[in-house]
């Protein structure tokens, strides 16, 4: 049985509410929060939530979830948490959530993590330079690849580039990169998803995939280049296929991922079709890590309005992933 963490990210957020409804449900794991137990009490109270905590104990086999309970490895906040305000000092508390997920992860002593949602710019208001979970638990572990993939029920859809401003998306489309990226995608479909060739159509840069060139060169000098080498080597890629029409049912029935160049090149869709239910996995990992689709939603927190969905989504994607 696996033992899965869950970071439920920034506290002035609704990660709080939402690790709490997720631990009312029944699961085929050990759910482990890692935060601090006084601040999760104070919103269980808050939100009139009975939850049974516990410390959980690492050096012990884990044990099936009961609904209503939850263990939890305790990290203190700095300062007490003011619903629906952020406070720059508590970003190191929501790093070491982060890093002490990441280190137990690699030892073995939980199968998976969890992330809950944060707020990058209260983070570097702290002085901490962070641009996302991906990024963070990549330089974290020394991952040299790693590849963000949303999953939602009709798709899987991979980002060549993350969170990058739109301006320096073209300069970083190369050739090392879609090659790193392309492998990472190819080998944990076949690990972590079991598919044994995976069919993976790749967008264009450019609007109509740069029409010949007409419309911008990186089709043409860098990204078809690239996949020939790769398909020569055994890698199942379509592409490059302009980005208006990669998205239609018949192109989404003939692959099993969508790699996009860019962030909103895929998000729109993936939200559009499944906001609320897509999880956010990390591929290249030592480990496996999913997440929830949406941000902290502060107007929210503490309310009795926050929607569990994602967190559920991404914690049943984890068990599978896992198992």
């Amino acid at each position: 049985m696996p033992r899965i963490f869950i970071t439920p990210g920034e506290p002035a957020g609704i990660g709080p509410d939402i690790t709490l409804l997720a631990a009312q449900k029944p699961w085929a794991t050990e759910l482990v929060a890692i935060c601090d137990p006084e601040a999760l009490k104070l919103r269980a109270a808050q939100l009139n939530i009975a939850v049974d905590f516990s410390q959980c104990d690492i050096t012990q086999a884990p044990k099936q979830h009961q609904p209503g309970t939850l263990k939890i490895l305790p990290v203190q906040q700095k300062h007490p948490t003011e619903l629906g305000k952020l406070n720059p000092s508590n970003a190191q508390y929501v790093i070491h959530c982060l890093e002490l997920a990441a280190t137990l992860c690699q030892q073995k002593s939980g199968q998976a993590l969890v992330t809950g949602p944060v707020h990058k710019a209260n983070i570097n208001a702290a002085g901490i330079t962070f641009t996302g979970h991906t990024e963070f638990l990549a330089k974290y572990t020394k991952t040299l690849h790693s590849v963000m993939l949303f999953v939602t029920p009709e798709i899987r859809v991979a980002l060549a580039t993350t969170h990058l401003p739109l301006a320096k998306v073209p300069a970083a489309i190369t050739s090392s990169l879609l090659k790193s990226v392309l492998m990472v995608l190819h080998q944990d479909l076949k690990q972590k998803f079991h598919l044994k060739d995976p069919r993976i159509v790749v967008c264009g840069l450019n609007p109509h995939a740069g029409e010949n060139g007409y419309l911008g060169r990186e089709e043409v000098d860098i990204i078809e280049p690239t996949l020939n080498q790769l398909r020569q080597e055994g890698l199942n890629i379509k592409g490059p296929v302009a980005a208006d029409t990669v998205f239609t049912p018949k192109q989404l029935i003939e692959s099993d991922a969508v790699l996009a160049m860019y962030h909103d090149q895929a998000l729109p869709v993936v939200k559009y079709l499944s906001f609320g239910s897509a999880v956010n996995v990390t591929l290249g990992l030592p480990f496996i890590r999913t997440s929830v689709d949406h941000g902290i939603a502060m107007d929210a927190a503490g309310t009795g309005r926050a929607d569990a969905s994602s967190l559920i989504a991404a914690i049943e994607l984890a068990i599978q992933l896992a198992t």
